[in-house]
């Protein structure tokens, strides 16, 4: 027998929306926690630093395919079981990576403990802003970049949970542990609070679901809009400004600049607190802008700051630049999630389209990045992001929501 599919009340659309900021948090917090021990797992492995970059290879081998599969996910188990499946994974990898690196050390074992913690979590990131789309669009206000905040606050709770772990001795085992614990009993309550909807295959008990593959082809048939791809490259020039800045800013500051490492930690610290006041605030600035002038000002913020950063003569400069650098690329992803699912009858299987092109510049982007740092210098190559941040701001007008569902 089918399950009903629920119509969202007033009441119901706040308790979804709080579910989703729970997801997006608790993404964050899973992530941030296993990145803040990773000192700890050299040292308990005994690893040089090409080592450590080719375990955590694990970890993006694991996201890469848990992109590339999370449409069909979705399509064959409806959102609620898919996100519970999901995360059912990385807390999987979470434990096993503790018994890796504390309980029986093994490199090969934290490998593939890392590959399943990272399918769970790349294809749990497309299905968090699937659903995270739809609330937006039911509530009617624009909410993406307030989702995003939540998972930028929750790596820095996670960052905190792990230095704190640090300080107090707690094996990376039981810490781990405890954080697998955390985020899966809250993913499985929130999915709760979210609405039955027959687009993802919700309605349908799991053994009956004999649409899943007319989904499935739904979802893969969107990279066929010319309108879709354009918004795919406003998502990813931003979302390589964002993630190469996660991964080589500190390094950039340090190398290219001259600082300390202590310094260089806090230049990024200063990048990823204007990220995260940018999504807290562009909620209403987007409302009362709209996307196109918010997405074409933000592309000139970012390259601006790109510029201060890259050419400073003085210190403060580079300051500044790092403001707006992180100001510039903070609206970039949650507004393409944003505008991709304006068309709401193939709304899921275009956020998810659109979330692979922004999570794929995450993943491969930086590693690129350091490619070129190594051949022209650290701060030569950041003229890469430049280019594509030109490339976006030049996009921005696919984001223009049809006057169907204009504000």
């Amino acid at each position: 027998m089918s399950l009903p599919v629920t119509a969202p009340t007033r009441h119901s659309l706040l308790l979804w929306r709080n579910a989703v900021f729970a997801v997006f948090f608790v993404s964050g917090f899973g992530l941030a926690s296993w990145m803040s021990r990773i000192p700890a797992v050299r040292d308990s492995l005994g690893l040089d630093k090409a080592q450590v970059g080719l375990l955590i290879f694990g970890l993006s081998a694991g996201s890469v395919i848990g992109l590339v599969l999370a449409a069909w996910l979705l399509a064959r188990f409806g959102a609620r079981r898919a996100m519970s499946l999901a995360m059912s994974l990385s807390a999987v990898g979470l434990i096993g990576m503790g018994i890796g690196v504390s309980l029986f050390p093994s490199s090969p074992f934290v490998f593939c403990a890392l590959a399943v913690f990272g399918f769970g979590m790349g294809s749990l990131d497309v299905m968090m802003n699937v659903e995270g789309a739809a609330a937006e669009r039911e509530i009617g206000r624009t909410l993406m970049p307030l989702m995003h905040a939540c998972f930028s606050l929750g790596t820095v709770a996670g960052a905190l949970g792990g230095a704190a772990a640090s300080v107090l001795d707690v094996s990376v085992f039981w810490h781990l542990v405890l954080i697998a614990v955390l985020v899966l009993g809250t993913v499985i309550t929130a999915v709760r609070f979210m609405p039955l909807r027959h687009e993802l295959g919700d309605d349908e008990p799991a053994e009956r679901k004999a649409t899943w593959r007319a989904r499935l082809g739904e979802s893969l048939s969107v990279f066929r809009d010319r309108k879709l791809l354009l918004i795919g490259v406003i998502v990813l020039g931003m979302t390589f400004a964002e993630g190469s800045a996660n991964d080589w800013l500190a390094l950039a500051a340090v190398d290219g600049h001259g600082f300390s490492n202590a310094s260089g930690a806090i230049v990024f610290g200063v990048f990823v607190a204007a990220m995260t006041v940018g999504r807290v605030l562009g909620g209403p600035v987007l409302d009362r802008f709209g996307r196109v002038a918010v997405l074409r000002a933000c592309a000139v913020v970012g390259i601006v700051g790109l510029l201060m950063f890259i050419l400073a003569p003085v210190t403060w400069m580079i300051y500044v630049g790092t403001v707006l650098w992180g100001l510039g690329a903070s609206l970039g992803f949650p507004v393409g999630m944003s505008a991709a699912a304006d068309d709401a009858k193939n709304a899921a299987a275009r956020v998810s389209a659109v979330a692979m092109i922004g999570y794929f510049a995450f993943l491969v982007g930086p590693p690129v990045l350091g490619l070129l740092g190594e051949a022209w210098g650290m701060l030569n190559a950041l003229y890469v992001i430049l280019i594509l941040m030109v490339l976006a701001g030049l996009a921005a007008p696919a984001a223009r929501p049809p006057a169907s569902v204009r504000r």
